[in-house]
C-alpha cells in the first residue's frame, strides 16, 4: 500500500547505513525488505495508539480521563500529544453529569499584575461566572504573571522589543499548561501568536478615545511652546508633533497610577492616556480633556480586551465562545490585518480604527514618522464579513509610502528622551 511504498522509497533514498546513523538505537544494518516490515509494524502500532486516543476522547466514560490528561500535559510542540489530549467539550461534560472545573480544579486566568490588567482579569472572571453558574464559588482563579515590559520601565518600548514584551511570559505559562486562558489589552498583542494558541474572544469594546491630562492647560493647544508631554507611545508622539511641533515629547512609562503621580510631581507638563483604561478603573475624573478621533486616531485595537487559550483546549474554547462580542471581534480583526500588512509594532507610529455603522464597516488608518513630519492616511469601507480583507488592503495601499528609513528620524530621535525631574 501507500505506507509500504513510502517506506521502501525512504529506505532506498537514505540507504541502510544512513538510517543506522540517524537511529542507532532502533536500527542496525538490515536488508530493505526487513526495514519495510518494521516500518509497517511501527505504523500499525501508531495507528492503534491514535485510535485508542480518539475513542477515549469521544466516549462518555472518558471524561475523567480527559481531566487527568490536564495534570500531565504533553510536551509543547508534540503533534501526537495535541491530537491525543484534546479535551472534551462542555457539552460532553454536561451530558456526563459533571463539569471540568470547580473549586479544586478552577479555570486559571493568566494576567499581568498592573491595576488595569487586574481590572480586566476580574471583568473576565465576572463574565465567566455570569455565563456559567458552575464556575461560581471559587471555580475561577486569577494568576499574576510578571512580564519584561512591566519590569523595564526606564527604557522606551521602541528600544526593547515592542508589543511582545507584555505577552510572551503569558504565552509561555499558557503553553506549559500553568494557566488555561490569558487576558490581554489587545493593543499589546502582536499580530502573530505562538503555535498552539488562539485568540478567539474579544469582550465588548470600551471607549477608544485618548485623553489629555494636565495641571497646567486644558488641551494640547493651550500648552505654551517648549512644554513637555510625557508619552511612551510613538503613535501619540507623531500625531502631537505633526500638529504642535513646538512641544517636546519624552518617554513616560509605568501604569496609570505611576504616570499620574509623576505628572503631579511636575516631571512633565502633561500626559495622555487611553480613556478605556481610566473607565475600567473608575478614574475618569483625572481626564482634563477627551480627545476626539479627528485630532488623535487611536491605537490599533485600543479599548478592546482579548482572551487567549490553547488551540486544543475545547472547554476553554467553549467558555470563550460564550463571552465573545462579534462586532468588537470584527473591528479588531480589521485593524490587526491593517497592522500586519504594515508589519507594525511599538516601534512604528501606526494608528487605526474600525467601526460598524448601519451595517457597514468603516475603517480609517494612519502611518507617520516619529517626528510628525510625514503622515499618511487611508479610509476604506465595506461589508463586515470582509473585515480582514479591508484592513489588509488599506495597509497595502499605504506601503508604497514607506521605505526602510521611514520610521527612523535623523539624529536618532526615534529613541524617546527619558524625562527629568523639574
Amino acid at each position: 500500500g501507500t505506507t509500504t511504498d513510502h517506506a521502501e522509497a525512504k529506505a532506498s533514498q537514505w540507504g541502510t547505513d544512513q538510517i543506522h546513523a540517524h537511529f542507532p538505537v532502533l536500527y542496525s544494518p538490515m536488508p530493505a525488505s526487513r526495514l519495510t516490515t518494521l516500518s509497517v509494524a511501527l505504523n500499525i502500532a501508531l495507528g492503534a495508539v491514535l485510535l485508542y486516543a480518539a475513542f477515549a476522547a469521544s466516549s462518555h466514560g472518558s471524561v475523567a480521563s480527559g481531566l487527568a490528561v490536564r495534570k500531565a500535559a504533553p510536551q509543547v510542540g508534540s503533534r501526537l500529544g495535541r491530537i491525543a489530549c484534546r479535551r472534551p467539550s462542555l457539552a460532553a461534560f454536561a451530558e456526563a453529569g459533571e463539569y471540568p472545573h470547580n473549586k479544586e480544579n478552577p479555570v486559571r486566568i493568566g494576567t499581568r499584575g498592573s491595576p488595569l490588567a487586574l481590572a480586566q482579569a476580574h471583568e473576565t472572571k465576572r463574565r465567566l461566572e455570569e455565563a456559567f453558574p458552575h464556575l461560581r464559588d471559587g471555580a475561577v482563579s486569577i494568576n499574576v504573571i510578571s512580564t519584561e515590559g512591566d519590569e523595564r520601565l526606564d527604557i522606551a518600548l521602541a528600544e526593547i522589543g515592542g508589543k511582545g514584551l507584555f505577552t510572551k511570559e503569558l504565552d509561555v505559562q499558557l503553553l506549559l499548561n500553568k494557566v488555561d486562558i490569558c487576558v490581554h489589552s489587545m493593543k499589546d498583542v502582536p499580530t502573530y501568536l505562538p503555535e498552539g494558541t488562539i485568540l478567539p474572544c474579544n469582550l465588548p469594546r470600551e471607549d477608544t478615545r485618548d485623553v489629555f491630562i494636565s495641571n497646567k492647560a486644558k488641551s494640547l493647544a493651550d500648552l505654551p511652546p517648549g512644554s513637555v508631554v510625557g508619552s511612551a507611545s510613538l503613535r501619540r508622539q507623531s500625531q502631537i508633533l505633526a500638529k504642535y511641533p513646538e512641544l517636546k515629547v519624552v518617554n513616560f512609562r509605568g501604569n496609570v497610577q505611576t504616570r499620574l503621580k509623576k505628572l503631579g510631581d511636575g516631571v512633565v507638563d502633561a500626559t495622555m492616556l487611553a480613556l478605556a483604561g481610566l473607565k475600567r478603573m473608575d478614574m475618569e475624573e483625572h481626564a482634563t480633556q477627551i480627545i476626539e478621533q479627528d485630532e488623535m486616531l487611536p491605537a490599533i485595537s485600543q479599548g478592546a480586551i482579548g482572551i487567549q487559550c490553547r488551540t486544543n483546549d475545547q472547554a476553554s474554547l467553549d467558555y470563550l465562545a460564550a463571552l465573545n462580542h462579534p462586532e468588537t471581534k470584527t473591528c479588531v480583526d480589521c485593524e490587526r490585518a491593517f497592522l500586519a500588512a504594515l508589519d507594525g509594532n511599538c516601534r512604528t507610529p501606526i494608528a487605526g480604527q474600525a467601526k460598524i455603522i448601519d451595517g457597514k464597516l468603516h475603517f480609517r488608518g494612519l502611518i507617520a514618522r516619529p517626528d510628525g513630519t510625514d503622515l499618511f492616511e487611508v479610509v476604506r469601507e465595506g461589508a463586515p464579513e470582509d473585515a480582514e480583507k479591508i484592513g489588509r488592503e488599506a495597509g497595502e495601499f499605504l506601503l508604497p509610502n514607506v521605505d526602510e528609513t521611514f520610521f527612523i528620524v535623523p539624529g536618532n530621535e526615534v529613541k524617546l528622551e527619558a524625562p527629568t525631574a523639574k
